[in-house]
């Protein structure tokens, strides 16, 4: 999901399908690749409805399909798509001790939330920067559901682990469970809601964004959680793997072919287009959730009290402010991309891109990156570098395309 230049990576590869379709496409270096890659219960799904696969974060995942990703991004919007996105970890903390436990890893207010509700939250490490981001839920108040980053999966354990080991030496009561028995799948856009409610009983105009539930969906228990990484109204659902491939057939029949499978590509353009960070892009382990724009995510209590990694550096920078900020720019001239240098209108640098790309629905050359605080303001006027040469731009509000979360009115 999140972690590498997706869609530049997608418009090589479509780029060269356009040239050849008989030459072997060679993966990127910072992709692994091999035979030792994971695939999800829906790989020869992929493979059958014409899934360009390619090597990502261990995973074979699906690029994209027979559209572009241009048409892909914007049906997305218009109508509809379904992304499998099993290769993120879900996992599970159980016992009376386990929001106190969480509380020390991330800078959510996790004790705050009600059942049944959920949020994005930071893992940060000592010096305040971010581990990674993940959405939690609090399922009850000893049960938490979330799910991290698949390029990640492997530090974040660890990092759980390490510190439920000294947790529960001193008495704390929590275990965990890592769901690999179950995928994910992602329903996003305007008939996300309408199709998922021909095949559930729950009515789910009760479900609002952010909330979860336990619930049958086409015959299997689910957790759905009303959530997504596009910026429209959208779910994700845990299904047990042996389900998930009836799961997305029927998700795609109920559609009537409006609702489409959809790859990395486009789920990059869409995150982009919504303003949303990319780990190992946007944000990264010397970065902090202040600095990342991510301050609403930092519970009331928790601002108060700490008691989370980095809370001192934190706190801190809440106070006094940060020295770089991440913001949105609209550029002209090619497609600014991760490192590109933004200078200010005397040629300073001043930042640097993290994300960019063409938007699809825009229409337009859109990125995110980080600024000298100061240099920050919406409308501020920039020169953003690309291969060297300087391309006019600004700094815009965020995010590019509004939301439309569903939410109580």
């Amino acid at each position: 999901m999140r972690g590498g230049s997706l869609w530049q990576l997608g418009q090589s590869i479509t780029r060269r399908l356009a040239q050849s379709d008989k030459k072997p496409l060679s993966p990127r270096r910072h992709f692994a690749s091999g035979a030792d890659l994971k695939k999800t219960a829906l790989y020869d799904f992929h493979v059958a409805h014409g899934g360009k696969m390619v090597p990502f974060a261990g995973w074979s995942m699906p690029i994209q399909y027979k559209d572009s990703i241009i048409d892909s991004t914007v049906n997305c919007r218009v109508n509809g798509s379904l992304f499998d996105v099993a290769h993120m970890c879900g996992l599970s903390l159980k016992g009376k001790d386990c929001v106190p436990f969480l509380e020390t890893l991330v800078v959510a207010d996790v004790a705050g939330l009600a059942p049944g509700t959920g949020s994005l939250t930071v893992f940060t490490n000592e010096k305040g920067g971010a581990i990674d981001d993940s959405v939690i839920t609090k399922v009850t108040d000893e049960h938490i559901y979330l799910v991290v980053n698949a390029g990640c999966r492997d530090k974040d354990l660890a990092h759980i682990e390490e510190h439920m080991k000294a947790f529960k030496s001193k008495g704390g009561d929590v275990s965990w469970h890592i769901h690999d028995e179950r995928s994910l799948l992602a329903l996003q856009g305007p008939l996300a809601a309408p199709v998922l409610q021909h095949l559930t009983k729950e009515d789910l105009s009760k479900l609002y964004f952010g909330q979860f539930q336990i619930l049958d969906i086409n015959g299997s228990t689910c957790f759905l959680t009303r959530t997504g990484y596009t910026g429209e109204d959208g779910f994700e659902i845990s299904v047990p793997s042996e389900h998930a491939v009836d799961l997305a057939k029927a998700i795609l029949e109920k559609s009537e072919g409006k609702v489409r499978l959809t790859g990395l590509g486009a789920r990059d353009s869409l995150r982009l287009e919504a303003g949303l960070s990319l780990y190992g892009n946007d944000m990264e382990q010397h970065i902090s959730p202040v600095e990342a724009g991510l301050t609403w995510a930092i519970g009331k209590r928790r601002r108060a009290e700490g008691g989370f990694l980095g809370a001192d550096v934190i706190l801190k920078q809440l106070e006094d402010e940060p020295t770089i900020r991440r913001v949105r720019f609209f550029s002209s001239g090619p497609p600014a991309r991760s490192h590109s240098e933004v200078h200010d209108e005397n040629g300073n640098k001043i930042g640097e891109i993290t994300s960019g790309g063409f938007s699809p629905n825009l229409k337009k050359n859109i990125a995110m990156g980080y600024v000298k605080s100061g240099q920050h303001k919406n409308g501020t006027k920039v020169k953003i570098l690309v291969r060297g040469k300087p391309y006019e731009g600004n700094i815009t509000k965020m995010p590019f395309v509004a939301t439309k979360y569903y939410k109580p009115t």
